[in-house]
């Protein structure tokens, strides 16, 4: 379990500073402490091993300490993104079988309507400032759980978004956490001395696996900060004499064009993540001399299976294979392709526990995802003569925008409620800063406004999905068996209304 590395470090340097937070530190024996606190109050609610706990918490200590309490009970953590609201927030409570709940009163006070509409019961229980609250002893805590050594049980299942338009909950092993610690420790050379950086989502699988649990394993200090600011980042980062962070590439572009000029007085070494073009990866190392560390990977591969790292590094790839994985490019039928070839990445694990072990509750997106072993990404790619991955887009209709894995059709099932609306269609289109925004074509049976429509979308979707653009057709192209050709979408030349910027 990976809080047996917190337990561990409370012991050997419990008063070395594990999380800094604003002003505030806690020690590790600290930390310790506060986890096994509310695991006890979480036991006396009747949380147990197995148990899945539903998560809604911004990015604050009180996550963390969360995380590690419901795992240190050996029961499931479901953390759940906070812009989540209306059906999609009902689907994940409901689908995951989540029986308790753990929010902060901001958040549940703007969901009460749609917690209100649960079909089951579950028990709430507010986050609130005392769980942050340290005694201030050093001395560690004794454990409350049962010190599981099955690695292969889960640890936490993570929704990502699914070409159906429902969400699918990956099964994260502890292993899976486990093994990316160790992984990440190796790759970037880690030791107790760095102090990571993160200000990502912690709902998400990067922070989660890039951060907390290298962290955790080299016996470093993690810096967590509310939100990404670029005009703030270089003064966070000197303030808090970090030396990595872990980004998406959303991240590393933003910056790039907010900070024009070097940057070079600061303590950042590194940063690991994916989505980084190779101009902006060029421009980051040499203007800010930050050595980045593009991978790829995805939460169901346990956060990545290749990466560029300080021995083995080509721009514009996403590096070679990580310890114990292979990697196979495929045709659509399965079969492996010759070297430098495209088709669909697909890898493989020789230690168990190390990718996802199943979709929680759904045995077909399982059986179409893993297959004899091996994990078919949907995504497309090929690998060079040295072994290096490069990327290539997307098989699936999943739309990346900052990070976040988008389902068009999620989006349509919410849109097709509006009265106006008769059909439409969902798409990505290229952003420099996002990587893709998100595009809804449609076809009304009167007009209506745009900002109409995304206020209608607003109610029902999270804020990341809502989409930026809008244009008005006839007629969605679609094949005989009625499926969208999003491929022709993409080239019609129409009207397209942008409802973030006017201009």
């Amino acid at each position: 379990m990976i809080t047996n590395y917190l337990y561990e470090h409370a012991t050997k340097q419990g008063d070395k500073v594990f999380l800094v937070y604003g002003d505030t530190e806690f020690s590790y024996a600290q930390m310790a402490q506060l986890v096994s606190t509310l695991a006890l109050q979480l036991q006396a609610k009747g949380v147990t091993a197995g148990s899945r706990v539903a998560l809604l918490c911004s990015n604050r200590p009180a996550f963390l300490i969360s995380w590690f309490a419901i795992n240190e009970l050996g029961a499931v953590c479901v953390p759940l993104n906070v812009s989540l609201v209306g059906d999609s927030l009902r689907y994940i409570l409901g689908q995951s079988e989540a029986k308790t709940l753990l929010i902060e009163p901001s958040l549940q006070q703007l969901r009460l309507n749609d917690l209100q509409q649960l079909s089951t019961d579950i028990v709430t229980v507010l986050i609130n400032d005392s769980m942050e609250t340290s005694c201030g002893t050093t001395t560690p805590s004794g454990r409350v759980g049962g010190h599981s050594t099955d690695l292969l049980a889960a640890n936490s299942i993570l929704y990502t978004s699914g070409t159906t338009g429902l969400p699918k909950g990956a099964v994260l092993p502890h292993q899976a956490y486990v093994s990316a610690g160790h992984d990440m420790v190796k790759s970037l050379q880690l030791t107790r001395q760095d102090r990571i950086l993160v200000f990502l989502p912690l709902f998400h699988a990067n922070p989660q696996m890039y951060a907390v649990s290298s962290t955790l394993v080299s016996g470093a200090t993690m810096i967590l900060l509310p939100r990404f600011s670029a005009s703030q980042f270089f003064n966070e980062a000197r303030h808090y004499e970090a030396t990595g962070f872990t980004y998406v590439g959303t991240v590393l572009s933003i910056l790039e064009k907010h900070h024009p000029t070097a940057e070079h007085n600061h303590g950042l070494r590194w940063c690991v993540g994916g989505g980084a073009p190779a101009r902006v990866w060029n421009e980051v190392s040499e203007r800010y001399g930050i050595n980045v560390n593009e991978l790829y990977g995805m939460t169901e591969t346990g956060g990545w299976v290749t990466m560029n790292t300080q021995e083995h590094t080509r721009v514009g790839s996403v590096g070679r294979e990580r310890p114990n994985i292979r990697i196979c490019i495929r045709d659509e039928h399965g079969t492996p392709v010759a070297m430098g070839q495209k088709g669909e990445i697909t890898a493989y694990s020789k230690k168990k526990g190390v990718f996802f072990s199943e979709y929680w509750n759904n045995p077909e997106s399982t059986a179409t995802t893993l297959k004899d072993g091996w994990l078919y990404t949907g995504d497309r790619g090929y690998l060079d003569e040295d072994g290096y991955l490069y990327f290539d887009g997307r098989i699936k209709e999943l739309i990346r925008r900052g990070g976040e894995m988008i389902a068009p059709t999620e989006i349509e099932q919410q849109l097709l409620k509006h009265p106006a609306v008769l059909d439409c269609a969902v798409i990505g289109v290229d952003d420099e800063i996002m990587g893709e925004e998100v595009k809804a074509v449609v076809v009304v049976n009167t007009p209506v406004p745009p900002q109409e429509l995304r206020s209608f979308l607003a109610e029902r979707i999270a804020a990341f999905m809502l989409p930026r653009y809008f244009s008005f057709i006839d007629a969605i192209p679609k094949t005989e068996t009625q499926k969208v050709k999003r491929y022709e979408l993409s080239a019609l030349q129409t009207e397209v209304i942008d409802t973030v910027d006017p201009r």
